[in-house]
């Protein structure tokens, strides 16, 4: 069972979904594919997921689009083609629906890659890795390749170790005996199944796979003919191969720190995970250089905070602040600030997000706020003080106050006038 994604004999294929409409993330998802959402500054989501290839070693990759998904399409052809070479057959192909079974949108996530069993088969993979391009995490795939062919498994699905309360409606859970095989796959339970020996944790599944190649295919075309199928990995084709194959659980550790993994499908949950970047110790170590993560980087100046002796002072403090950003003195406390931001003179921003090109007015006051790109407050604005005027703008509050200025907003202009810098 030596076997090792470097060994050419080891015909490892990762599959990435990455066509979901992301309805949860509105009106983030308005205009991009979820994976193309911006996150901590610099990155987009889906730079976690191939990063992860690319550390492990997994150069064969096929990425599966769906809607919206030109601004995707455009980032990877920006920041990651330079990581492939196609006379060593390394790859990431970027395919849209082909509809070549038919010419339905895709029903779930069997069905998005059952559509594809045509692309997917052409590779001649030994084995499929299958990725969702919505998660933040840090992953070695290898580690589960070894503990997929030590199993002798036909299937193997990541899993994070939860306490049972926090997965109970949320997650995917699964039922393990003694050695890992999966006996039972629960959808979101209300009272999900312990980990053996463990009462108070239980095992959720993180979205990833590996399947022996002829086992996947056999199990797609057996689903794509089931009436009454959701198509769906977890929901169905996992489930109804539990009797008649052995499937594992494979407990997710991380990289080399302890298990950190996001699913960033809510506004709320999005925001948190960023914010995990701004703590003295994050908890996802974006600067380890033996992991690095990649992603397409804009031609940009440094960073510029503006002190001067009319009293303008550019401060940001716990913080993460993108190249090409000018502070001109106002300040920014635990945010992040994306590519070329301006935060004019006097204005303050707080707890909150600015993605590239956003720019802040004078006297502006800012607080727990996602603003989309190129977005221009005028000066004087106040935005996550008062939820009633901030929904007459037309911006989206969340359940928990958070204030979403989504992209193309034309607000009420004042003074704007750039600090000169």
């Amino acid at each position: 069972m030596g076997v090792h994604l470097s060994d050419p004999n080891c015909r490892m294929l990762a599959v990435i979904l990455a066509g979901g409409k992301g309805e949860r993330l509105e009106p983030l998802t308005r205009h991009r594919a979820k994976p193309a959402v911006p996150f901590g500054g610099s990155y987009r989501i889906i730079d976690f997921a191939l990063s992860n290839c690319i550390n492990s070693n997994i150069k064969q990759i096929l990425l599966l689009t769906q809607y919206k998904s030109y601004s995707l399409s455009r980032h990877l052809s920006l920041g990651w083609t330079h990581f492939f070479c196609r006379e060593l057959n390394e790859y990431l192909d970027v395919i849209p629906p082909q509809q070549r079974i038919d010419d339905s949108w895709y029903r779930g996530t069997a069905d998005a890659v059952y559509q594809n069993i045509y692309s997917i088969e052409k590779q001649h993979p030994q084995y499929v890795l299958m990725l969702g391009g919505d998660h933040i995490y840090k992953m070695n795939y290898q580690y589960m390749l070894d503990f997929h062919l030590r199993n002798r498994a036909d299937a193997t699905i990541s899993v994070l170790e939860l306490p049972v309360a926090e997965a109970a409606g949320r997650f995917g859970v699964l039922q393990t005996d003694g050695t890992g095989r999966v006996l039972d796959f629960q959808e979101k339970p209300a009272h999900p199944y312990p980990v053996p020996g463990r009462p108070e944790r239980c095992y959720a599944s993180m979205g990833i796979y590996i399947f022996n190649a002829s086992f996947l295919f056999e199990e797609l075309c057996r689903d794509a003919t089931r009436r009454g199928s959701r198509h769906d990995f977890g929901g169905d084709l996992i489930p109804r191969s539990l009797k008649t194959s052995r499937v594992f659980a494979f407990p997710f550790s991380g990289t080399n720190e302890h298990a950190y993994w996001r699913d960033v499908g809510t506004i709320d949950a999005y925001y948190a995970a960023n914010r995990d970047l701004i703590q003295i110790k994050p908890e996802l170590n974006i600067y380890d250089r033996n992991w690095p993560i990649y992603t397409a980087h804009p031609h940009c100046p440094p960073p510029k905070f503006v002190f001067s002796e009319d009293e303008r002072r550019g401060v940001a403090v716990e913080s993460l602040v993108c190249s090409g950003s000018i502070i001109s003195g106002g300040s920014v406390f635990r945010s992040i600030l994306g590519h070329r931001v301006r935060v004019n003179s006097w204005s303050q921003v707080e707890d909150s997000i600015l993605f590239a090109d956003v720019a802040i007015g004078r006297n502006a006051r800012i607080r727990r706020a996602i603003i989309d790109k190129g977005v221009v407050i005028p000066a004087g604005t106040q935005i996550g003080y008062d939820p009633d005027e901030d929904r007459r703008r037309g911006f989206h509050i969340t359940e928990s106050g958070l204030v979403v200025v989504p992209a193309f907003t034309q607000l009420e202009s004042g003074e704007n006038r750039e600090d000169p810098v």
